[in-house]
């Protein structure tokens, strides 16, 4: 295994990091913003007002698309294990 193959292995396995946490942090990202854009029009500062939004949004995330991403995550572990003897 040469260093740019394992640069080239590492590089997929980041990608598919950020693909399987995209749906999750989409979400929490909108949520966020729609509850900042709230606190800034009413003027109300409550931490709690913009944290519990959040958690409830990444939970249901994870439980729509929970499945998917577990898919994706063994597909990529079936395709890099199966690959295993052409590494070396």
């Amino acid at each position: 295994m040469t260093a740019d193959f394992a640069m080239m292995v590492l590089g997929d396995m980041l990608w598919e990091a950020m693909i399987v946490c995209a749906p999750v942090l989409i979400t929490t990202l909108v949520v966020g913003l729609v509850i900042n854009i709230f606190q800034v029009v009413t003027q109300l500062q409550e931490m709690t007002l913009a944290f519990i939004p959040k958690l409830v949004a990444a939970g249901l995330a994870l439980l729509i698309c929970g499945g998917w991403m577990l898919g994706h995550l063994v597909s990529f572990a079936k395709a890099l294990i199966g690959n295993i003897p052409q590494y070396f």
